[in-house]
C-alpha cells in the first residue's frame, strides 16, 4: 500500500527528499481510492503547503510540534504504556512481528515510532495493513483531536489514516476529553515534567532493577510462532485513552 508509505515519510522529519518528492506523492494520494474525497483534498493541501516552506522552518516547527511534551508522541507506546514497565515488552513483541515478516528495522527509531509503524504497514497485505490500522484507530484519532484543538494542518494525516483503516470511528467523546486535557508543551508544563522527583529507598518499586521489568511474558509474540493477527494494544475503550 503504497499510500501508507507516502503518509509514512510526511510523518517523518521534513527533508529535502521528501519536499524533492511533492509531485508523486501528490499523484499517489489522487490515485487511491482508500480516503475519501474531502481527506484526500486536504492531504494534497498539506503536501503542497509543507513542501512550499523553508526546510528549515518546516523541521524547527516539527521538533516543537511533536517532540516537545508528550500529547503528540510518534511513539505509540508511549500513549498506551506510558513509562510502565509492560511498554519494553511491548517493544520486544512488535520488533519480533517485524523479524517474523522479514521486516529489518535499520532506523534508528523504535519499533512503535508511527512512522516506521506505517513503513512496516506499507509492505503487507492490504487486509492486514487495514486490520492493523484499525487496532490503533483510537489512539489515531486521540492525536488527530490534538492537532485539531492546536489548529495544526498534520491532523489530515491522522484523518486519512482512519479513512484507510475502514473503521467507523465515533469521535465526539475523544474530542470532549481532548479539549479538557491541559497542554503539556508549555513553558511552565515542562519545567514540571522536568522537576526533580524526590527519591524513596523504600520504594519496592523504584528500588527495583530496570531489567526486572523485562521479563519474557507468557503472551509474548515468538517470531518463529506468531500468527497473522494484529497485537491489541490495550483493554480500555476510547473514552479512557483519550483521556490519558
Amino acid at each position: 500500500m503504497i499510500i501508507l508509505k507516502v503518509i509514512s515519510r510526511l510523518l517523518d522529519y521534513p527533508s529535502e527528499a521528501l519536499f524533492a518528492a511533492s509531485d508523486d506523492m501528490i499523484e499517489v494520494v489522487n490515485s487511491t481510492d482508500l480516503i475519501s474525497k474531502n481527506n484526500r483534498e486536504k492531504l494534497i493541501t498539506f503536501i503542497q503547503a509543507l513542501t512550499a516552506r523553508d526546510l528549515y522552518d518546516a523541521q524547527e516547527s516539527y521538533d516543537l510540534l511533536f517532540d516537545r511534551g508528550r500529547a503528540l508522541s510518534l511513539l505509540l507506546f508511549e500513549h498506551v504504556h506510558g513509562e510502565s514497565r509492560d511498554r519494553g515488552q511491548a517493544m520486544v513483541d512488535l520488533g519480533n512481528v517485524y523479524q517474523s515478516k522479514g521486516f529489518e528495522n535499520n532506523s534508528e527509531h523504535l519499533p512503535d515510532y508511527i512512522p516506521l509503524y506505517l513503513e512496516f504497514l506499507s509492505e503487507q497485505d492490504p487486509t492486514y495493513a487495514q486490520e492493523w490500522l484499525g487496532d490503533i484507530s483510537h489512539l489515531l484519532t486521540m492525536l488527530s483531536e490534538r492537532l485539531i484543538d492546536r489548529d495544526c494542518y498534520y491532523a489530515s494525516l491522522f484523518d486519512s489514516l482512519i479513512d484507510i483503516s475502514g473503521v467507523e470511528v465515533d469521535r465526539e467523546e475523544i474530542a470532549k476529553a481532548v479539549s479538557q486535557e491541559e497542554r503539556d508543551d508549555t513553558v511552565e508544563a515542562i519545567d514540571k515534567e522536568w522537576e526533580d522527583k524526590e527519591v524513596k529507598f523504600d520504594d519496592p518499586v523504584g528500588g527495583q532493577c530496570p531489567s526486572n521489568g523485562l521479563h519474557h511474558s507468557n503472551n509474548a509474540l515468538d517470531p518463529n510462532n506468531v500468527k497473522n493477527i494484529p497485537i491489541k494494544w490495550h483493554e480500555a475503550d476510547a473514552a479512557q485513552v483519550a483521556g490519558l
